[in-house]
C-alpha cells in the first residue's frame, strides 16, 4: 500500500468514527452474528463437516470444481480460460464434448485473517486466487485473447473476456480494519458492490455454467466484466440493525499511453495521457424478515473492454490490430510504439451503472430477482497505445470512439430455489440483456448491420445440486443462450462480422469439494 493511500483510509476511518457514534449499539447483540464453523481438530472431521482450517485467526480455504459437458456451437478448450463455454461465443462453431472448469464455483486457494488487537478492533486480510482445474494454470482471460491473436477465425480456441487475468492473486488480495461498532475498512484488489450483490441475489449465485450475469460479469463490473474486481482500491461496510450501508473508491493507477487524434499519428506526434481511471460506487439495502434488497450505484471512467481476440487474417480491411499499433483503427506510421506481442486491443469507455435486486424466503423456496441500467460513452479522458490493462498486459490498439452516441444497457434476472429435504437445491433462472440502438444515423439494414444497433441476449437454465456432505456436492443441469441483433455481431469494424452461430446449448454434470 502506497504511504498517501494509508493515510487517505486512516483519515476516513476516523471520520467515520465521528460521523456514526450512535453505532455503538449496533453489533451488541451476539445472536445477529453468524455462527463461525470450529477449526478442524482431525482429518475425519475435515472431510464430514464444515470445520475451519484456523490456526491463530488465519484461515486457509479453497475449492475445487470440475465437471463434463456438451456444447452444440464451441470451439476448442483453452488452459487458460476459467469459464467455461456454457455461453453462446461470437467465434463458436461446432458441437463438441469438453472439461467444464468452476460451473458452480471458482476452482481455487486463499487465505484471511483476522486478528484483534483492541477489545472491538481487529486487523483483517484476504488473498486468493482462482486456478483452473482442467489445466493447473492460473485464470487467466487477457492470456486466452493473446494466444489468438492474428489466428484465422476458424483455427481459435476459446478466448473470453474478465476480470482474472493471470494475477498471482486474481480474485482478492487486501488488508484493513474491522471494529465490531464502526464497521470494516480495506484496501487492495477487491470484488466491486456490483460483484457482492450478484452473489447474493443471482439464483445461481454466479455460477458459470448456469449464469449469464456470474459468467459475462457485465452487471457485476457495471459495464464491463474486467472491472468486477477494483484495484487499488478503498472499501467500506457498515451494518446497523437490519440495514447495511456500503461504499468504495479506486484510485486511478497505470499508465495511460501516447493518444493522437489524427488519422495519420506517429511516436512523435502522439501525446503522453495520464490515467484517470478511477471508480466509487455505494450500495445501500436492509433486510425484514425472509426479505432482503439492495439498490447499488457505480461509475467507473476510462473502462477496458478487450476485442476477443485482435483481429487477423479475417479482418475486413487489414490486419492492424494484430501487427501494428492503432488508435481508433488509424495505424501508427513508422516504426510501432510498443511490440503487439502479448498485447490486447480494447475499446474504453466512461461506465455508469444503478441496479436493484431482491429476494424472498418461503421454506422451501427462495425467489430472486433484479434489474439493472447502464449508461456508456466515450471517455472523456482518452486511452492511448501503451496503456496498461490488467495483469500487467498493455494494449497495441485503443478506441476511445467507437460509440456513436451514448449506449444503454439493460439487464434484468429472475429465478427461484427449491430446496427438498434440506440437501438438494433445483435451480431455475433466467437473463436478458439489451441495448439500444446508439448508431448514428440510425440505419440497421440487413446490408449495413452492425454491433451499434440495437440487440438482445437470453439465457436460461435449470440444475440440481446434491450435498453429499458439508464439504461435497454434485451437480447436473442445462443452461441455453441465444443472442440477436446488434449483440449478434462478432466483429464490430466494417458492415460487421456476425456470430458463427446464434446459440448454444450445454448440458453440465460435476462434482465441488469446498473447504
Amino acid at each position: 500500500m502506497h504511504k498517501c493511500n494509508s493515510w487517505v483510509a486512516l483519515a476516513i476511518l476516523a471520520l467515520l468514527s465521528s460521523v456514526f457514534p450512535v453505532a455503538a449499539t449496533a453489533q451488541d447483540d451476539s445472536k445477529k452474528q453468524p455462527k463461525t464453523p470450529d477449526p478442524c481438530t482431525s482429518g475425519h472431521e475435515f472431510a464430514t463437516t464444515d470445520c475451519t482450517l484456523t490456526w491463530h485467526g488465519i484461515t486457509v480455504y479453497g475449492a475445487y470444481d470440475v465437471g463434463v459437458g456438451y456444447v452444440s456451437h464451441g470451439l476448442p478448450e483453452n488452459g487458460y480460460n476459467y469459464e467455461g463455454e456454457s455461453l453462446v461465443n461470437r467465434n463458436g462453431f461446432q458441437h463438441r464434448f469438453l472439461v467444464a472448469p468452476n460451473n458452480l464455483s471458482q476452482t481455487g486457494l486463499g487465505i484471511r485473517g483476522k486478528e484483534e488487537f483492541l477489545p472491538g478492533w481487529s486487523v483483517v486480510f484476504n488473498a486468493s486466487t482462482g486456478i483452473n482445474p482442467q489445466s493447473g494454470l492460473l485464470a487467466n482471460a487477457s492470456k486466452t485473447d493473446i494466444i489468438n491473436n492474428g489466428l484465422p477465425r476458424g483455427s481459435y480456441s476459446e478466448a473470453i473476456d474478465g476480470a482474472r487475468a493471470g494475477q498471482p492473486f486474481n480474485d482478492e488480495y487486501y488488508a484493513g480494519i474491522s471494529s465490531t461498532n464502526f464497521g470494516t475498512l480495506t484496501f487492495g484488489r477487491q470484488r466491486a458492490l456490483g460483484t457482492d450483490a450478484m452473489l447474493l441475489y443471482d439464483p445461481a449465485g454466479g455460477s458459470y455454467a448456469f449464469s449469464y450475469i456470474g459468467y459475462n460479469g457485465t452487471m457485476a463490473g457495471g459495464g464491463d466484466t474486467e472491472d468486477s474486481r477494483w484495484d487499488s482500491a478503498l472499501k467500506y461496510r457498515l451494518v446497523y440493525g437490519p440495514v447495511h450501508f456500503g461504499a468504495m473508491y479506486k484510485f486511478a493507477d497505470g499508465s495511460a499511453g501516447c493518444y493522437s487524434a489524427t488519422a495519420g499519428w506517429t511516436a512523435a506526434t502522439c501525446t503522453a495521457e495520464q490515467a484517470h481511471n478511477n471508480a466509487y460506487g455505494f450500495d445501500l439495502g436492509g433486510g425484514a424478515g425472509k426479505f432482503s434488497a439492495d439498490l447499488v450505484f457505480q461509475q467507473y471512467n476510462q473502462a477496458i473492454s478487450v476485442l476477443n481476440p485482435l483481429l487477423g487474417p479475417q479482418s475486413l480491411t487489414q490486419p492492424y490490430q494484430s501487427t501494428t499499433d492503432s488508435v481508433n483503427t488509424n495505424q501508427i506510421t513508422g516504426a510501432n510504439l510498443i511490440d503487439p506481442n502479448d498485447t490486447v486491443y480494447g475499446i474504453v469507455t466512461d461506465n455508469r451503472a444503478v441496479m436493484v435486486a431482491a429476494k424472498y424466503a418461503w421454506d422451501p423456496f427462495k425467489f430472486f430477482a433484479g434489474y439493472e441500467y447502464i449508461w456508456q460513452n466515450n471517455p472523456k479522458d482518452p486511452l492511448g497505445v501503451g496503456a496498461s490493462d490488467q495483469g500487467g498486459y498493455f494494449m497495441s490498439g485503443v478506441e476511445d470512439n467507437n460509440l456513436d452516441s451514448e449506449k444503454l444497457v439493460n439487464i434484468w434476472w429472475t429465478g427461484a430455489k427449491y430446496t427438498y429435504r434440506s440437501k438438494t437445491d433445483f435451480t431455475f433462472a433466467w437473463y436478458q440483456q439489451r441495448q439500444n440502438d446508439f448508431r448514428r444515423p440510425p440505419t440497421c439494414t440487413p446490408a449495413s448491420f452492425r454491433a451499434s444497433c440495437a440487440g438482445t441476449l437470453n439465457e436460461g437454465s435449470i440444475y440440481v445440486d446434491h450435498h453429499f456432505t458439508k464439504r461435497f456436492d454434485g451437480f447436473a443441469g442445462i443452461a441455453y443462450s441465444w443472442v440477436s441483433g446488434g449483440l449478434a455481431i462478432a466483429i464490430p469494424h466494417g458492415p460487421g462480422v456476425p456470430y458463427n452461430s446464434n446459440n448454444n446449448f450445454a448440458p453440465t454434470i460435476g462434482g465441488r469439494f469446498a473447504f
